[in-house]
């Protein structure tokens, strides 16, 4: 079982349309595929049409009930979701009760390795007690990063906040999302980053109508516009991801 988290310190990046459309490229390929939605605000649940729970974060994090009660399997054979819940909102709180907190969400999740192949954790924009567990957790976490020079400087206090904190072992793979080819600015970031720090996946995400409309349609991209430039792109990525 592999684990891969889509993070970023800052919010709007396109955290949740990565995580939910490589899962489902993943899973058309024949991958059993999870996705855990950490994010108290829901996004990835309320794309794949299920309800967002308010309570059961903690129970999840104590570990009170099994955690196959919390999935619910989506409109996509192969694609289940570990739904958000509005509690998640105190996972920080949660998790510090126990002796070593930033180890907690990769216990809750490991008796899932018999059931999936890729588990795919979409996660809320924080530096916190629960980005400390995701960094423990996952094997490959995903920067989608807008060309900007506010972005990319976050992209490099993250570096600097993995390697002073014991996670230098954890692959960062950052990629470009949102991206706008009529500015310069992006054109300019996108072909020399700056960031010595990581080497950016070569796929970019287009900023386009197509992705925004995910919110409206409820679901990934490669199921109502598979032949946008968006869509396209999310398939390269995915295959870049998987080769590297």
């Amino acid at each position: 079982m592999k684990i891969l988290a889509t993070y970023n310190i800052k919010g709007g990046v396109g955290k949740t349309a990565a995580a939910v459309n490589l899962a489902y490229l993943a899973a058309r390929e024949g991958a059993r595929t999870l996705v855990v939605d950490l994010d108290p605000q829901g996004a990835s649940t309320f794309y794949f049409r299920i309800k967002a729970k308010r309570k059961g974060g903690k129970q999840l994090i104590q570990g009170k009930r099994n955690i196959h009660t919390f999935i619910r399997g989506t409109d996509y054979e192969g694609l289940d979701l570990l739904r958000a819940r509005f509690s998640f909102r105190n996972m920080d709180l949660q998790l510090s009760d126990f002796k070593k907190p930033a180890r907690r969400l990769a216990r809750v999740i490991k008796p899932l390795a018999k059931d999936y192949d890729l588990i795919f954790l979409d996660c809320p924009p924080s530096i916190s007690l629960v980005s400390e567990s995701v960094f423990v957790a996952a094997d490959t976490l995903l920067v989608p990063t807008i060309p900007t020079t506010l972005s990319v400087r976050t992209l490099q206090q993250l570096g600097r906040h993995l390697h002073g904190g014991g996670h230098k072992k954890l692959r960062v793979r950052p990629f470009f999302s949102m991206v706008d080819r009529r500015k310069s600015l992006h054109r300019q970031i996108c072909e020399q980053p700056g960031d010595k720090t990581y080497t950016f996946l070569e796929t970019h995400i287009p900023y386009a109508s197509a992705v925004e409309q995910m919110g409206i349609r409820r679901a990934p991209l490669a199921t109502y516009a598979r032949s946008t430039p968006a869509a396209r792109a999310f398939e390269a990525l995915w295959s870049e991801i998987k080769e590297g």
